[in-house]
């Protein structure tokens, strides 16, 4: 008997790596270089990482850095960083905690455009700004958004929310939605394609995401969320994937070309944005909002790269062409 030779085809929906690392962020920054820098405030930038990066994106002609901290723990991170702080504004603050008030304070008086966080813990510089009748609250939930640049993608991906609202309700996914579609409307995409992650496709009553995808849905119809179409429940391979979504039998204009990817929880969406950057060779940036200005929310591991690009985002959505009152 013969033996019979195939050669192994790779199914319609393998990832490819289509343009080079970081280059659609690095467009994304081209644009905001046009405009005019925003103050962004600082909040205790004494490590090198968070020093360089406000730095950095000062050098980019994104921000014009305004440090609070402690002046001799910024003396001595400059001094590890080989910068000069010469030329950049400094609020003395005496810790981490009295930082992060400084920072809102200076919002309040209308000091600051953005807010950035340097070497403390998110927890505390949250506090102050969600804290009642001092802090920076608005009607909207606060809400976290990553911009994802994967070169297996063919754009930009916003994937929310992966920092902030650990169980979401209905209601708040609703805001989650809104801060996402904000942003994206910011950064040129006019009529963002939100697609409504869960486990299945289909509407179980047994999974909980689901039905809050299809309500979600038809809040849109009715104009509770605007400016975007959104589609959900929808699987991750579906929604990514326009064959994968055919194969289902899926008919959606947002299966296989979403801008927005909104996680069922805090959880699945930290995993997928990690993910993306460890599987799919993903460069990141990311903004907090819902609050009275955007804040950088960055990471530890976050690179000079990522502070830059964030920053970019905070710029440009302050820039943000605003509905008539």
């Amino acid at each position: 008997m013969s033996e019979i030779k195939s050669e192994k085809v790779a199914p319609p929906w393998s990832a490819v790596f289509s343009r080079p690392r970081g280059a659609l962020l690095s467009e994304l920054i081209k644009r905001a270089q046009s405009m005019p820098p925003i103050r962004m405030g600082v909040v205790h930038p004494c490590d090198r990482p968070s020093l360089e990066g406000a730095l950095a994106a000062r050098d980019q002609g994104l921000i014009v850095p305004t440090l609070i901290g402690p002046c001799k723990k910024l003396e001595a991170a400059a001094r590890e960083a080989g910068v000069s702080l010469e030329d950049v504004d400094v609020v003395e603050a005496p810790h981490s905690h009295a930082a992060a008030d400084q920072a809102v304070e200076l919002v309040r008086r209308g000091k600051l455009h953005a807010i950035m966080k340097g070497a403390l813990h998110t927890d505390e510089l949250m506090a102050a700004v969600v804290r009642d009748g001092t802090g920076l609250r608005t009607d909207r939930r606060i809400s976290h958004v990553f911009v994802i640049d994967a070169p297996t993608y063919h754009k930009l991906l916003l994937v929310t929310d992966a920092a902030i609202n650990i169980a979401p309700t209905l209601d708040i996914k609703r805001d989650i939605i809104r801060n996402a579609v904000d942003l994206a409307h910011a950064i040129g995409i006019a009529r963002p394609k939100v697609a409504i992650l869960s486990a299945v496709e289909t509407v179980e009553a047994k999974i909980p995401s689901t039905v809050e995808a299809a309500a979600l849905c038809k809040m849109a119809d009715r104009g509770q969320i605007a400016g975007a179409v959104l589609d959900g429940p929808l699987a991750f391979d579906n929604a990514i994937s326009r064959e994968a979504a055919e194969a289902k039998h899926i008919a959606s204009e947002v299966a296989g070309d979403p801008d927005i990817l909104v996680a069922p929880d805090l959880e699945a969406g930290n995993i997928l944005a990690k993910q993306l950057v460890f599987l799919a060779g993903a460069d990141t940036a990311g903004i907090v909002l819902g609050a009275r200005v955007p804040i950088v929310l960055t990471s530890r591991a976050d690179d000079v790269g990522s502070r830059v690009a964030s920053s970019a985002l905070a710029q440009l959505f302050a820039h943000r062409p605003r509905p008539a009152a």
